[in-house]
Parts: structure tokens; C-alpha cells; sequence
């Protein structure tokens, strides 16, 4: 791998324009790949996940994180990585442009890294998932390939991501956001087809981009001098990133909701962790000021919050230079694209964040309260992918997506699909099979919804249907 095109600036309509970059001058305001960043702040999927879910479905405490806060966080450890490595490691230090675009590169995709997500996190990915499965008839009987088909019987949010900065956040053209291709290569966490996944390697245990985005997949590689199943650099530190957010930060949202306190969560790490050397040193720092606070005249509920919040302190810091290390540590491996792992559990920092990650699972992911609006929003999508499928599929034409519906709930529903979605599969530059294009036209709208808009369109939709009166397995 070459970092000057890891790093490649141009974006493809350039390409396709015949330019080369946009940023001949010696100094800029802004780098592309540093636009890229504000691109995506000010874009409105951006600002659809503080309605979506993190761990708490349709939470109402507004200090308990959602998937934008979240994001914001990652992005914001993605970006101390990138200056640690520009102003750190050899190879950078004495480029201006490095140092400037990988600290931007990763808060970009940092804060990216989820646009994709349905609604009620992973439940939402499983929900539509189950809904292929129970109606194989929509897949099933028709000219898809199995790449094709599989793209949906295995949807995957980072897939959507993609999608999303490619083709569905429409500016005024087919390019999307049109990202840079260092982008468009460091957000690609898993670069491999929904047919070719191989569960062994870290990089292909699940698919990166649909049959839809393969063309500009290809053209990012070739850009980058990446292929099928290797990772550009950056993206194991986005990975790292993102598991050292949730491991931590959910452990505390646990402590914010009062599903269990600060001691609980560092008696079950000493339990857990026990001749763990950074786990040790992180929970000795912990307690000493957990000793200092309990000195000040604060309530117990002060206590268990201020002290959660030092405790994440210090293991974030902690986890983030293990990583590093562990990153320059397999450095060649990586850049030679035979590094398979996982960096964060190649690290020093590996038995604390399996121990924060059991602690969750145990006493947040399976909390009763979680499990039953989690339940609730997996009943939704579904119930909303069947009547948005025959909105879609009930028209006139059958060989037209933008024919005449053939009633009026068909008509209603149809229009409460974006635009842009509809736009897109509509488009005549849309080359994908029309069933495919009528499959994702579903998957793009439910995806793009937020948890209350799903809650609240399933609603609606259902005042003017009768689910007894579908026939859903005939389309």
C-alpha cells in the first residue's frame, strides 16, 4: 500500500470530469478530505440519528447516549488516533497535508460509520432480515442473482452507509455526497460482496457494499490500490474506535439509567479482569478518585455519576493507546493487507473491553425495559415493510416503478416514501433488475427511518390497511 493514494483526494466526479484534484494551491482553508467531515456533519442522515437507537430504544433521558451522540464520540476518538499518527510516526511528520487529512479522514469516517443503521439498532437489521426470510417469495422466484438476492437476506447497515454517501443523500447529480476516495476506502469496514463473506478474517465477516455500489467500490479500490477483502489502515482504528466507545460509554449509560451502580460495574471488572495489567492500572486510578469524591459532601447518586465518568476517563485513555501501539506494532502486516485480525483484541487492551462488552450484554443489552421496546420496534419494521412492499409493488405497470398506484391506500403509502428513494429507483440510470430496485426502494425507506418516525408511520399505515387481507406471498 502507498500512502499518498490511501489518501487520495479526488473525489469521482472529478473523474468522471477529467480532473485531477481540486487543491493545486499550497495552502487551502479547507482539504477536500477535511470538507468531506463537514459534509457529512451538516447532512440530514447525520441528523436523524439522535432518533435512533444506541443501546435504549425511544429513551427519554437526554443524558443516555444515541446513535448520534454516539457517533460524535467515536469520530472524536477516531480523530485523537489520527493526530497521534500524523504528528507521531515518521512516515508523516514533516507533511503538512498528512497531518492535516488523517486526523480529518478518520473523524469523518467516524462519525459516518452508522448513517446506515435502521431503526432500533442491530433489531432493526434483523427485523428486515426476517422479513425476507418469512417471504421468500419477494427474493426468491425471481431473475436476481444470489449476490443480489443475498445483499437483502443479509442487509447490513454499513452496506447502507455506503449507499447512503454514494447515491441516496442526493445534492444535485448521481454522486451523493461524492466523497473523497480516502473516504469512500477508510469507511469500507468489511470491503467485500454480501456473496463472497468469509467469517474467518475480520475484514469479510460481513459485506461492505451492496451489488447496487459495486461499480463504485471497484473504482475506489483501483484508486487506492485496495481490492476485495483488504482494508485501508484507518479502518481498523474506526473499528478500534467504535468497540472502545460502546464498550465503555454503554457500561456508563447502565450506571446513568440506575440499572446498576459504579461499584457493581468495578467489582464485576476485578472479577473478570483479574492479572489484567491495564485493567488493573485503569481501576487503581478509578478508585483513588472514587476515595477523593466520597470525601466531598455529595449524594450517593453524584457519587455513582462523577465517579463512572473518571472511571471512563481513564480506561478510554488507556484502551486508545493500547491500540495505537498495537497499530504501529502490526503496521507491515497490515499495509501488506495480511493482517486478519481484530486490533482492539490484538491489544494490551483486549480483556478489559471483552469484560465491559460481557458486562453490557448482561446488565443493559438484556435488561427487561431494553428487551421489550426492542421487541416493540422489531414488530414495527416489519409490520411496515409489508404495507410499504405493496405500496410499492400495487401500481398499473407493472414493468414501471412510477406508474399509477391501483388504489388509493396504495397511492398514500407510496407517497410517504422520500423522494430521493424514490427518485433513485425510479431513475432511468438505475441499471439494477426491477425487482432489485423494488426490494431496495423498501430497505432504503426503512433504513432512513428514525425510531418515533417508525413508531409513528406504522401507525398511520395501519388505520387504512387490513393485514388479514394481504396477500403478500402472490407478489
Amino acid at each position: 500500500m502507498e500512502w499518498s493514494r490511501l489518501l487520495n483526494e479526488v473525489r469521482r466526479k472529478d473523474t468522471a470530469q477529467g480532473k485531477s484534484s481540486r487543491t493545486s494551491q499550497s495552502f487551502v482553508v479547507r482539504t477536500e478530505i477535511e470538507r468531506d467531515y463537514d459534509r457529512i456533519l451538516f447532512s440530514t442522515p447525520v441528523r436523524r440519528l439522535a432518533d435512533k437507537t444506541q443501546v435504549f430504544p425511544l429513551e427519554k433521558n437526554d443524558s443516555v447516549r444515541n446513535r448520534l451522540t454516539h457517533s460524535y464520540e467515536v469520530s472524536n476518538l477516531c480523530r485523537s488516533l489520527g493526530t497521534r499518527l500524523a504528528y507521531s510516526d515518521k512516515r508523516f511528520s514533516s507533511e503538512d497535508a498528512a497531518k492535516r487529512n488523517l486526523p480529518a479522514l478518520l473523524a469523518a469516517v467516524g462519525l459516518a460509520h452508522d448513517l446506515g443503521n435502521p431503526p432500533f439498532g442491530h433489531q432493526g437489521e434483523y427485523a428486515i432480515q426476517s422479513w425476507f426470510k418469512d417471504n421468500p417469495k419477494v427474493l426468491g422466484e425471481s431473475s436476481l442473482t444470489p449476490a443480489q438476492r443475498a445483499d437483502f437476506e443479509r442487509f447490513e447497515g454499513n452496506a447502507q452507509t455506503l449507499r447512503i454517501l454514494t447515491r441516496l443523500q442526493v445534492v444535485n447529480d448521481d454522486y451523493g455526497l461524492n466523497p473523497t476516495y480516502a473516504t469512500l476506502a477508510a469507511l469500507m469496514k468489511y470491503p467485500v460482496a454480501s456473496d463472497a463473506i468469509d467469517e474467518a478474517n475480520q475484514a469479510t465477516k460481513k459485506h461492505g457494499f451492496f451489488q447496487s455500489e459495486k461499480a463504485i467500490v471497484e473504482e475506489v479500490w483501483a484508486e487506492t490500490g485496495l481490492r476485495q477483502g483488504v482494508r485501508h489502515p484507518l479502518t481498523y482504528l474506526m473499528e478500534a474506535s467504535d468497540d472502545i466507545a460502546y464498550g465503555v460509554l454503554d457500561a456508563e449509560d447502565a450506571v446513568k439509567k440506575g440499572l446498576v451502580s459504579y461499584p457493581d460495574l468495578v467489582e464485576y471488572l476485578k472479577h473478570q479482569c483479574r492479572g489484567d495489567l491495564l485493567a488493573d492500572q485503569v481501576l487503581e486510578k478509578a478508585a483513588k478518585d472514587h476515595l477523593e469524591y466520597r470525601k466531598v459532601n455529595l449524594s450517593p447518586a453524584e457519587l455513582n455519576d462523577i465517579s463512572t465518568q473518571k472511571f471512563r476517563v481513564h480506561a478510554i485513555g488507556a484502551m486508545i493507546s493500547s491500540v495505537y501501539d498495537c497499530f504501529q506494532k502490526n503496521g507491515s502486516k497490515i499495509e501488506e493487507g495480511v493482517f486478519k485480525g481484530d486490533l482492539l483484541v490484538a491489544s494490551g487492551a483486549a480483556t478489559l473491553c471483552k469484560a465491559l462488552k460481557d458486562f453490557d450484554r448482561e446488565h443493559a443489552y438484556r435488561h427487561k425495559s431494553v428487551l421489550a421496546v426492542e421487541a416493540e420496534g422489531y414488530n414495527t419494521i416489519r409490520s411496515l415493510m409489508t404495507y410499504l412492499w405493496i405500496a410499492i409493488t400495487e401500481r398499473s405497470d407493472p414493468d414501471f416503478l412510477d406508474s399509477k398506484r391501483k388504489s388509493p391506500i396504495a397511492k398514500f403509502a407510496y407517497g410517504r416514501i422520500s423522494e430521493n428513494y424514490r427518485r433513485v429507483a425510479e431513475s432511468k440510470s438505475n441499471t439494477m433488475p426491477l425487482r432489485y430496485r423494488e426490494v431496495q426502494l423498501l430497505t432504503d425507506m426503512i433504513s432512513g427511518m428514525t425510531d418515533s418516525f417508525a413508531v409513528s408511520l406504522n401507525c398511520e399505515l395501519k388505520k387504512y390497511y387490513d393485514v388479514k387481507d394481504f396477500k403478500l406471498i402472490d407478489n
